[in-house]
C-alpha cells in the first residue's frame, strides 16, 4: 500500500547527464554492482558510527544482501544501514552529484572513522542505469516509522511515494535488468564480480536466489593487508600472493606495512622469485590493486614505476582523490606522496635483501636485473640507490656477481674510473682486444651484456663521484697504472719512429677512407695488432643498432686503433717507407675486416675480403 504519490523532475538535465554517466564515465557494466555495494557499505558505516556516538541507538548485525531473480531478470542490493527519509531521497537520488555521504562527513570530525567513506561524488547510484532503465529504491530512516519508495526509468523524472510496510529496515535497490544485461541474473557472474571488487568490504555480503532465502556469505569481510603481520601465517601470505599475481612461485620477499602520518594507507606488496613471461612487454604494469576503504577501485594504475613492474600487491588508502568513476587516479599531492613512499620502500627493501642475503638477492637479480637498470636512466632521483643494487660479471670475478662497492674496494692505485665493456655475451667481451691493456695491469673490467646496458651507461653516469667509463675511453688513463711483472710486453727488436708512425696512420686513414672515422695509436694493446673502438662521443654498437631500428639513425664508423709495438704494424710501416702502397691498402683492409669479425660484425665488403684473403694466402704459398 502506498500514499502521497508524486512525480518529480530531476534537478539536472538528466536525459543527457545519465547518458554521459552510464556510457562514458564507467568503462564496463559490472562496476554498477561495485558502486551499489559501496553505497550499502557506507550506509552501514553511518549507522555503526551513530550507534557508537549515541548510546540509545541499538543495531543488529550490519550486513549487505544481494538477491537475484533469474525468472524476473532482476537483481536487488539491500542493507540494514542508516536508511533515507523522503527528503534525503530527493536530495541524494533526485539531485545528481549531491552526496549524502559528503554531507555526513562534513558533520563529523575528520578524525572519525566515517571520514574515509568513499561515496563522495553522489553519482555512484546512477551506475544502476548502466544495466537498467527501471530502478526502484525502498528505504526507511533508522529513527523513523515512515518508509518511501523511489522509482525512475531514467528518462528525466522520478516518482516517490510513502509505503506502509513497517518491516522495512535500511535500503533496498531493485533493478530490472535490460536485455543486454541479463547476464547479471546469473549467480556465478554476480559472485565473481563481488569477489573481484568487494571481497574485502567490512560487512558480510550474502547472495541469495530469492527474497525468502538468507543466502550464503560470499565475501571474506576482512582484508589481509589490514591485519597485523603477527596475525598472518606464511600460508595466508602465499595464498594471497598466488591469487594476486596468478603465479605459483613463492614470493622472494613480502613488504607489509601501514603508513601513518599526514596520509594513512595500508600496503602489501610481493617481490616474486621467478620472472613473468611478459616482463619485457612495454605495456606491462605491476599487478597492483588499488582499494579505497577495501573497495577495489582499479587494478590498472601507475603508482609503481615501470622498472618495478614485476611487483604485485595491494594499496588501500581512504585519502586518495578519485575521478567520478573511481577508475582513474587524480595526480595530486596525495597520489604523488604515496608513489614516492612506496617506491622508496621497495628499493630500500631490495637494498636490505642485497645486504642481508646475497644468495637470495642474486636469484632476484638473475630474474629482474635488466628492468631495474631501466630505472637508472628513467628515475634520476633514485639513480644512486639503483646503482647500489646493480650486480655484474667482471674480469675479476668469473664465478659470481660483483657490486659497484666491491669493484671500488678493489681499484688499483692511480685508477681514476670504473671501467666497463658492453657486449652481446660474456665470452666475446673477454676476447675483445681493448681489454689487453687493462688485463696487463690487472684492472677489473665490468662486463655488461644486457641490451639495456647500452642506454644507462651512455648518460655519463657516476657512482660515489667516480665516473663509469667505457674501456674505449679509458686507455689514456692506463699510463698511470704500471703493467704487472708477469705481463711485461714482449721485446721487439724493430721499432717505429714517431715520424714513421704518424705517416703510417695518415696512409691507413687515406686507404680505408670512410670505412672508419679515425685511425689512431693505442699503446696499451699487448698481443693484438689492431682493435676497434666507439670513439669519444659515440654510442656502442648495440645502442647504435637500436637507434637505427627505432629512429633510422645511421651507424657511425668505427675507430681503428693500431698497436705501434706489434710486428704486423711494424711491417706495414716498412712497406710504406718502401712505397708499397698497394700492399698497404690490401693489408689495411684485411686488418679492418679481421677486427670487425672478431667483434662479431661482418667485413666491410665480403667480396673484397674474399679476394684479399685469396691474394694473401696465394702469396704466402
Amino acid at each position: 500500500m502506498s500514499k502521497g504519490d508524486n512525480s518529480m523532475e530531476f534537478t539536472a538535465e538528466v536525459n543527457r547527464l545519465l547518458q554521459i554517466l552510464t556510457h562514458s564515465i564507467y568503462s564496463n557494466k559490472e562496476v554498477f554492482l561495485r558502486e551499489l555495494i559501496s553505497n550499502a557499505s557506507d550506509a552501514c558505516d553511518k549507522l555503526r558510527y551513530i550507534s557508537i556516538s549515541q548510546s540509545d541507538v541499538a543495531i543488529e548485525e550490519l550486513k549487505i544482501k544481494i538477491t537475484i531473480d533469474n525468472h524476473k531478470k532482476t537483481i536487488s542490493i539491500s542493507d540494514n544501514g542508516i536508511g533515507m527519509s523522503r527528503d534525503e531521497m530527493i536530495e541524494n537520488l533526485g539531485t545528481i552529484a549531491r552526496s549524502g555521504t559528503k554531507t555526513f562527513i562534513e558533520n563529523i570530525s575528520k578524525d572519525d572513522d566515517a571520514s574515509s567513506q568513499i561515496g563522495q561524488f553522489g553519482i555512484g547510484f546512477y551506475s544502476a542505469f548502466i544495466v537498467s532503465k527501471d530502478v526502484t529504491v525502498l528505504s526507511k530512516k533508522f529513527d523513523s516509522d515512515e518508509a518511501h519508495l523511489w522509482s525512475s526509468d531514467g528518462t528525466g523524472t522520478y516518482n516517490i511515494q510513502q509505503v506502509t510496510d513497517k518491516n522495512i529496515t535500511g535500503t533496498q535497490i531493485t533493478i530490472k535488468l535490460a536485455k543486454d544485461a541479463h547476464d547479471f541474473s546469473n549467480t556465478q557472474l554476480v559472485k565473481d564480480t563481488i569477489k573481484k571488487y568487494s571481497d574485502n568490504i567490512n560487512f558480510p555480503i550474502y547472495l541469495a536466489e530469492n527474497s525468502t532465502s538468507d543466502g550464503e556469505q560470499i565475501n571474506t569481510a576482512g582484508a589481509i593487508w589490514a591485519k597485523p603481520k603477527a596475525d598472518i601465517s606464511a600460508d595466508q601470505y602465499q595464498e594471497h600472493y598466488n591469487l594476486l599475481s596468478r603465479n605459483f612461485d613463492q614470493p622472494l620477499s613480502t613488504i607489509h606495512y601501514k603508513a601513518e602520518g599526514r596520509f594513512e594507507y595500508d600496503v602489501l606488496l610481493y617481490i616474486p622469485t621467478t620472472r613473468p613471461f611478459d616482463l619485457f612487454d612495454q605495456q606491462r604494469k605491476a599487478k597492483l590493486k588499488l582499494y579505497v576503504k577495501r573497495v577495489l577501485i582499479s587494478d590498472d594504475t601507475d603508482i609503481i614505476p615501470p622498472y618495478l613492474r614485476f611487483i604485485s600487491g595491494v594499496i588501500d588508502c581512504a585519502d586518495i582523490p578519485l575521478t567520478v568513476s573511481r577508475e582513474i587516479l587524480q595526480e595530486n599531492q596525495v597520489v604523488l606522496s604515496i608513489k614516492k613512499a612506496i617506491k622508496n620502500r621497495i628499493i630500500s627493501t631490495l637494498n636490505k635483501l642485497a645486504k642481508d642475503d646475497n644468495e637470495k638477492f642474486n636469484i632476484f637479480w638473475e630474474a629482474f636485473g635488466p628492468v631495474i637498470k631501466e630505472g637508472i636512466y628513467e628515475d634520476y632521483e633514485k639513480k644512486d640507490d639503483l646503482l647500489k643494487l646493480i650486480r655484474f660479471k667482471s674480469t675479476g670475478a668469473d664465478d659470481g656477481y660483483r657490486s659497484l662497492d666491491q669493484y671500488i674496494d678493489g681499484m688499483k692505485e692511480n685508477q681514476k674510473s670504473i671501467y666497463f665493456i658492453t657486449a652481446e655475451d660474456y665470452q666475446s667481451a673477454k676476447a675483445n682486444p681493448l681489454l689487453e691493456g687493462y688485463t696487463a695491469r690487472e684492472v677489473e673490467i665490468i662486463i655488461l651484456i644486457d641490451p639495456i646496458d647500452s642506454f644507462w651507461t651512455a648518460t655519463g653516469i657516476k657512482y660515489n663521484d667516480i665516473e663509469l667509463k667505457h674501456v674505449s675511453h679509458g686507455t689514456e688513463e692506463l699510463a698511470d697504472i704500471p703493467i704487472t711483472q708477469k705481463a711485461k710486453k714482449k721485446k721487439i727488436n724493430a721499432k717505429i719512429t714517431d715520424t714513421d708512425l704518424k705517416k703510417l696512420v695518415a696512409e691507413m686513414t687515406r686507404v680505408l677512407g670512410d670505412h672508419v672515422s679515425e685511425v689512431k695509436i693505442n699503446s696499451s694493446l699487448i698481443d693484438s695488432p689492431v682493435c676497434i673502438s666507439i670513439g669519444e662521443s659515440g654510442y656502442d654498437k648495440t645502442m647504435q643498432k637500436i637507434l637505427q631500428e627505432r629512429q633510422g639513425m645511421s651507424l657511425s664508423k668505427p675507430v681503428l686503433e693500431i698497436n705501434p709495438n706489434h710486428s704486423v704494424v711494424i711491417k706495414l710501416s716498412d712497406m710504406f717507407k718502401n712505397k708499397k702502397t698497394k700492399k698497404i691498402k690490401t693489408k689495411a683492409h684485411i686488418l679492418l675486416d679481421y677486427v670487425l669479425i672478431m667483434d662479431g660484425e661482418k667485413p666491410v665488403n665480403i667480396e673484397d675480403f674474399g679476394k684479399n684473403m685469396q691474394d694473401l694466402i696465394g702469396k704466402a704459398d
